[in-house]
């Protein structure tokens, strides 16, 4: 059955000289086969073509407005032109670029808040490259934040979560020192991510009652104290605050016998205390088709689960499956919120 769709998804670049416009165009090219939304690819149209020719495929590309998008997708890849202002070399990242990568993720999401484009999925970056340039946030997930807290007012606070088809899971702490984590790890910032996703699982997923399981920080959820005590002292208490507010959490359950094939179907949403508690179960699980979805915008946004790939770009060997399921993901959640409205 045919979905459709009133609005394209915005699409960003990501790195020109990255694997985003190689997996953009491979996307695109079996959008019917996979009943893929439409989308827009915010960048440049003369790096898709010269990607387009170094993997020998025939796209057509052909740059719009997103008033027509959707006219445009089923025959040809609509493209926002912003130009690179230099030649992207496919595996070879320039400073020059970022400029443009820049711009895209501002366009996008400018389209996005007023309500042109349905969400938006990011293709991705590099980010020494765009430190270089002088780029003053950690990542996709912190900019997207200031944006939206500068768009609309409000303090925004970002979620990061994984989602496959067989785990969705959130690190609470992202991308620290493992010895710092201890001293990061407060109540206050679980019981945050937990109330956060508890709301975009209903609002966004159409999950009426999500299942939060919250792992521990030590071996064996600290063993009653004996392995460690920040289980007893920050976890546990951040958990009976959640119950008292309604929130379906339970927990701190040991992160090792959390993610067997069992122990999954009994949550919705695992919330792990730190990065590779959450993501090494995710990406084993599900590794070419997980997706990196923000909660806590305002808006939908979704990733591929894996970097710029310089090595391969332009050789016709990146996988594409991750951007397909970001963008039909992207697309599932942009109805699902509509449909809450």
């Amino acid at each position: 059955m045919t979905i459709s769709f009133s609005r394209p998804l915005a699409l960003t670049q990501g790195d020109p000289a990255g694997v985003g416009p190689d997996i953009t165009l491979m996307a695109w090219m079996r959008r019917r086969e996979l009943g893929l939304p439409p989308f827009v690819f915010i960048g440049d149209p003369d790096v898709l073509a010269l990607r387009a020719r170094l993997m020998g495929v025939e796209a057509g590309i052909r740059e719009t407005d997103f008033a027509n998008a959707n006219d445009v997708f089923p025959d040809a890849l609509p493209v926002l032109p912003i130009y690179a202002g230099v030649e992207v070399v496919a595996g070879e990242p320039h400073v020059a670029t970022a400029r443009g990568t820049i711009a895209a993720i501002e366009k996008a999401v400018s389209l996005t808040i007023s309500g042109e484009a349905l969400g938006v999925v990011t293709n991705p970056i590099a980010k020494s490259v765009l430190y270089e340039s002088g780029f003053s946030f950690p990542g996709h997930t912190e900019f997207l934040a200031d944006l939206a807290t500068r768009a609309t007012g409000q303090a925004v606070v970002p979620v990061m979560m994984l989602a496959g088809p067989k785990l969705r899971s959130i690190p609470v702490t992202i991308h620290i020192p493992l010895k710092d984590v201890p001293q990061a790890l407060t109540g206050e910032l679980i019981v945050e991510t937990c109330r956060i996703a508890d709301a975009d699982l209903k609002h966004r997923f159409g999950i009426e009652q999500p299942r939060l399981a919250i792992a521990g920080l030590n071996p064996h959820a600290g063993e009653d104290g004996m392995i460690g005590k920040e289980d007893e002292a920050v976890i546990k208490p951040a958990i009976q605050l959640l119950r008292s507010e309604g929130i379906n959490a339970i927990g701190p359950l040991p992160a090792d016998t959390m993610f067997h094939d069992e122990a999954r179907a009994r949550y919705d949403v695992a919330i792990c205390m730190y990065h590779d508690q959450a993501l090494i179960p995710a990406k084993a699980l599900g590794f070419d088709d997980s997706v990196n979805v923000t909660l806590g915008l305002p808006f939908v946004r979704t990733s591929p689960d894996h970097g710029t790939a310089f090595g391969i770009a332009g050789k016709g060997l990146a996988r594409e499956s991750s951007l397909v399921a970001a963008l039909k993901l992207a697309g599932h959640l942009g109805r699902t919120a509509e449909g809450h409205r």
